[in-house]
């Protein structure tokens, strides 16, 4: 399902910071509990591009949920034109790395996202 690109990284935000992760992109709608913005070393936080808060109550990280969750934030992630763009401009500047805070590193809204991106 995941094709992605040598210009597009994902990590876990609590993880350190690289040289290599480019521009750090948060794509989480909430700050990562626990965690200082030094310590975080974010460049874009990118709110609008996170799945509404509705399909991220309902996904609650249930791995049964998600194919579903998968599915409906790609069509949410259709219709987020200026979210979408705003974060293609950053990468067609240079290496990206979405940031996310969930602990599953498999099933998350920053895979989902770059799945996304590197379909187009």
């Amino acid at each position: 399902m995941s094709r992605r690109s040598p210009r597009l990284g994902v990590k876990r935000v609590y993880e350190p910071p690289e040289a290599s992760d480019g521009t750090r992109v948060l794509v989480d709608r909430i700050w990562p509990r626990g965690l200082t913005k030094e310590r975080a070393s974010i460049d874009v936080w990118l709110k609008d591009i996170a799945p509404s808060a509705g399909l991220r109550t309902w996904f609650g990280h249930d791995p049964d949920r998600w194919r579903e969750f998968h599915k409906r934030y790609l069509e949410e992630l259709r219709a987020n034109h200026a979210a979408v763009d705003h974060l293609m401009d950053l990468v067609s500047v240079g290496k990206v790395t979405l940031l996310f805070g969930a602990r599953d590193v498999e099933r998350n809204n920053a895979v989902a996202l770059a799945d996304y991106l590197a379909a187009d």
